[in-house]
């Protein structure tokens, strides 16, 4: 394996601002699906392979690199995370289809709202991953909004139990209720590994 004596700093922080780019639109795109009731999956699924690719780039470019910018497990760790991210959302499409969801309901899309903004706040953290700045704020905000889509998951479960649905519903929509919820805590995964990444940093 040939290693670059040369720091590759640049690749590093362009991929991670393309990484995050990827991340706002994937949540974007499923935050707009759920306000429409209809399916984007194919846009999802590309979105997912192309995330793919970003993490596998930058995967192989902390094996090829010897001096690298920040500590190569931070790098590693925040890349991964970033990526379920996209995996995660993805998996919502497609149980969206996969269970033909034809109504979609209010606490969904307040959940798809709030990952829309998550997705926001990661991209323009990304975009300054390069010194950090502004990380605590965005931090902070994305754990508010970890804390209201938990509450609104909660919300939606005991309604799914309280109210007259077939156990049909009650089983898809557990299922995209939990799901929305694990993407939202990847976001907040996220978040946390790039302030464990400032810490040492500072």
């Amino acid at each position: 394996m040939k290693f670059s004596l040369v720091p590759q700093e640049r690749r590093f922080y362009d991929l991670f601002a393309r990484q995050g780019q990827l991340v706002h639109d994937t949540l974007v795109e499923l935050s707009k699906s759920l306000l429409e009731g209809r399916s984007r999956h194919p846009r999802l699924r590309d979105l997912e392979h192309e995330a793919d690719d970003v993490a596998h780039a930058i995967y192989s470019l902390v094996n090829k690199t010897f001096v690298t910018p920040i500590e190569r497990e931070d790098i590693l760790a925040l890349a991964s995370a970033l990526d379920d991210i996209v995996d995660l959302a993805e998996e919502v499409s497609d149980k969206i289809d996969l269970y033909h969801v034809t109504a979609i309901t209010e606490a969904a899309r307040k959940m798809g709202e709030n990952l829309a903004k998550a997705g926001d706040i990661l991209a323009r953290a990304l975009d300054d991953l390069e010194g950090f700045r502004e990380l605590e704020p965005r931090r902070i905000e994305i754990h508010r909004l970890e804390n209201e889509t938990d509450l609104q998951s909660r919300e939606a479960l005991a309604a799914l139990f309280t109210e007259e649905h077939t156990a049909a519903d009650l089983v898809k929509w557990k299922d995209i209720y939990d799901l929305l919820e694990d993407t939202m805590d990847g976001c907040e995964t996220a978040a946390n590994v790039l302030e464990a990444m400032a810490i040492k940093n500072a």
